[in-house]
């Protein structure tokens, strides 16, 4: 792809240089500790639990509970559980987030930057933008990596952006990637990474179970589409496959009734019922982390062979693997038509 450029004989001779004329793609996932260690963890998690988007109670309630008692305590659990599954490239999601950025490099012409980018702890969104601008980029797509969306998610990526942007005087041309929870070629992308996963078992699954992240009940009530954008991908993926597919929600945090059904109470029980041979994989991620690494795939293995189930596999996110990988290139390019040509 050639993104299209005012011919530089258009400026004036005595034109003061600026970079202009090129496109940026940033991607933004959550992000992650700078470490597998306590103070870089409570810094993360000060960061992340103090957003209004995350938690959603008046910050003169909550701020008090988080300072003086869940950040006294939680890090330290947390901490344990990224010690499990840190890489020397650091935390599983910013070395893969890292990767997808790097495949995707080049992929749209020599004029299209793609950079990454965090909501919360290092490579802040408002960050990356600058850099992006200061490499000549005035249009940006904003990738956030959320299939399904929620305002804890995709809304809390969106606002970052716009509140770095409200203190520029030059400010890029900005569109957005839309949630592609039913997009078909995201459908079919999982399918097919699922089905390699499959026949890789030395077992045939009982049923498929799918974990999403939780969000509170409230959320649902108050509009939120996440949770009915979650039980479509399921279905649709349910449906490519040709298999029975369970929808589940995981990670639920207080005492609040969260979305139901719950991974973790799912997985304990399906055993009971006769279900003693699964394959678990989670389509709300586009990268493996804590989330899926930790909870599902160790914790939730734990606890379901621990309940009387006999087989256990983990399927993992898509990742930066060439299946992964094309599926954003198709994704990315729909949103760039008008900024760069089709291939």
């Amino acid at each position: 792809m050639n993104v299209m450029v005012p011919a530089p004989s258009l400026l004036p001779a005595d034109h003061p240089k600026v970079r202009t004329g090129r496109v940026g793609v940033l991607l933004v996932n959550l992000g992650s500790p700078d470490a597998a260690e306590v103070g870089a963890v409570k810094r993360f998690l000060g960061e992340f639990l103090s957003d209004p988007r995350v938690i959603e109670i008046p910050m003169a309630i909550w701020q008090p509970i988080l300072r003086l008692f869940i950040l006294n305590t939680r890090p330290r659990i947390t901490t344990a559980n990224y010690a499990k599954v840190w890489t020397p490239e650091g935390s599983p999601l910013t070395a893969i987030t890292r990767a997808q950025c790097e495949a995707l490099q080049g992929r749209f012409g020599p004029n299209v930057i793609v950079d990454w980018g965090m909501r919360y702890g290092s490579r802040p969104i408002g960050e990356r933008l600058a850099a992006l601008m200061e490499q000549g980029c005035d249009r940006i797509l904003l990738a956030p990596l959320y299939p399904q969306y929620s305002a804890a998610t995709n809304a809390t990526v969106v606002d970052a952006a716009n509140a770095a942007l409200a203190g520029w005087r030059w400010q890029p041309a900005l569109r957005t990637l839309p949630p592609y929870y039913d997009s078909a070629d995201h459908i079919a992308a999982l399918a097919a990474s699922l089905r390699e996963g499959l026949a890789g078992l030395d077992f045939v699954p009982d049923l498929i179970v799918t974990s999403f992240h939780g969000m509170p009940q409230r959320t649902l009530d108050r509009g939120d589409p996440y949770h009915c954008q979650c039980q479509k991908t399921g279905r649709l993926l349910g449906e490519a496959l040709g298999l029975k597919v369970k929808v589940t929600f995981q990670s639920r945090f207080g005492r609040a009734e969260w979305l139901k059904p719950y991974t973790d109470a799912t997985l304990e029980a399906l055993p009971g019922e006769g279900v003693k041979k699964i394959a678990v994989a989670c389509p709300g991620f586009a990268a493996d982390c804590l989330e899926t690494l930790e909870e599902v795939a160790m914790e939730g293995k734990h606890s379901f062979l621990e309940a009387g189930g006999t087989h256990f596999a983990y399927l993992p996110c898509l990742n930066a693997t060439p299946t992964g990988i094309e599926m954003l290139v198709a994704l990315l390019s729909r949103e760039l038509a008008g900024w760069v040509e089709a291939a």
